[in-house]
């Protein structure tokens, strides 16, 4: 199209009337077909002049979210957008040094009905300079919701394996229970045919000790199970992370010391604010550390650093322990699995549904005979990344 535009300048003079007319409908009937296809496009579209201005907008983008659009304009495009989250968005992505800035956001609809959709800004580049802005939205409720049946499906298939363990756990107790209240009845079927005499006082208490602790072990798995299944009830708030890690660290040093296990850690003097609750937080720390400890009987390392990478903010804790193979890795944030005599198995499942519910994720490596890495990623918010590009990290 430039090599035609080019050629025509060049000839234009030496065309007759009839000849221009003819090339203005060929170029009129191409710019109609091109916006029809703008219009007809499923993703949502609004095209920017340099200083934010809207310049074109399809039907897609004004179905998709809530405006008062008129173009062009001389008011700039957030102020033209009536949802106040995607405004923000759109007024903070002009000050960003980013070529490429995405965000997801939830829209209230007609009826109560919720829509998410993803909005991208990028640069309009033309003669190699940025001309403008191009507004992407796409509509991913249909997306959102069938990621949410994916996990309403796991959290099913998580929760019958569950159901299947307990039942596992559960037999051997009342198995006890059963063969001990046997032999009461037997022993007290004895006493009454020699007399009604009944049997010694340690005898019966021997058998009667043994049913209360399988009960007690019972109602021990039934708090577990309730305590794997129940959802986290997390309070997020927007927390500095390493002062919670540099707290944690000197309350657990003396321990560590007490066990010749030596402690490091690397934080990062500027951290951005994260979703975080600081009592799971912790808990997801000790119960990492607990871990790590348990894998190092006769001393070692102890590493625990944390670090800004990209839009995730990464905290990691490694030890010098024994390490696992890669069947024991694939299994270990499965419920009531542990490699530990006294484990209960659900130590690393907590720990797993905590990150999630901080809408992390948690990453394992291991090498047996050097050690394991727990590596949690969170998402850094929005305002937080902006805040780390100014300051240059």
């Amino acid at each position: 199209m430039r090599g035609f535009v080019k050629r025509l300048n060049d000839k234009i003079s030496k065309l007759t009337p009839e000849q221009i007319q003819r090339l203005f409908d060929v170029l009129n009937d191409e710019a109609e077909l091109l916006d029809a296809v703008f219009e007809s496009l499923s993703t949502g579209l609004i095209v920017c002049d340099s200083h934010w201005q809207p310049v074109i907008v399809n039907k897609a983008a004004q179905m998709y979210i809530p405006m008062h659009m008129q173009c062009p304009s001389s008011a700039c495009v957030w102020e033209q957008i009536r949802d106040e989250s995607i405004a923000d968005f759109l007024k903070s992505s002009s000050d960003t040094q980013k070529k490429v800035i995405s965000e997801d956001f939830t829209l209230s609809g007609t009826g109560g009905s919720v829509r998410f959709v993803h909005i991208a800004v990028l640069p309009l580049v033309r003669s190699k300079k940025i001309a403008g802005y191009i507004i992407q939205i796409d509509d991913i409720t249909e997306k959102h919701r069938r990621e949410v049946l994916m996990r309403r499906m796991e959290n099913l298939a998580s929760l019958t394996n569950l159901a299947a363990s307990v039942a596992h756990e559960i037999k051997n107790p009342l198995g006890a229970i059963s063969i001990h209240i046997q032999l009461i009845q037997k022993a007290l079927k004895k006493a009454r045919k020699s007399g009604g005499k009944l049997p010694d006082e340690k005898y019966a208490e021997k058998y009667l000790e043994t049913v209360t602790e399988e009960i007690d072990r019972l109602n021990q798995i039934i708090v577990d199970f309730l305590f794997a299944v129940r959802p986290v009830s997390a309070e997020l708030e927007a927390l500095n992370p390493v002062p919670l890690l540099q707290s944690f660290a000197d309350f657990i040093k003396a321990e560590l010391e007490q066990k010749h296990i030596g402690l490091q850690t690397e934080f990062p003097a500027k951290a951005p604010h994260i979703m975080l609750d600081s009592k799971l937080f912790r808990q997801i720390l000790n119960n990492l550390v607990q871990n790590s400890v348990a894998a190092m009987p006769d001393g070692g390392v102890l590493w625990i650093s944390a670090a800004a990478k990209n839009d995730r903010f990464v905290v990691s804790v490694a030890d010098s322990g024994e390490g696992m193979d890669e069947k024991t890795v694939g299994r270990i944030f499965e419920p009531y699995f542990t490699t530990k005599a006294q484990g209960t198995g659900l130590g690393l499942t907590m720990v797993y549904k905590i990150v999630k519910e901080f809408g992390g994720d948690i990453d394992v490596k291991s090498f047996p005979g050097e050690g394991t890495i727990f590596a949690m990623s969170f998402p850094i918010p929005q305002k937080e990344r902006r805040l780390l590009e100014y300051n240059g990290e």
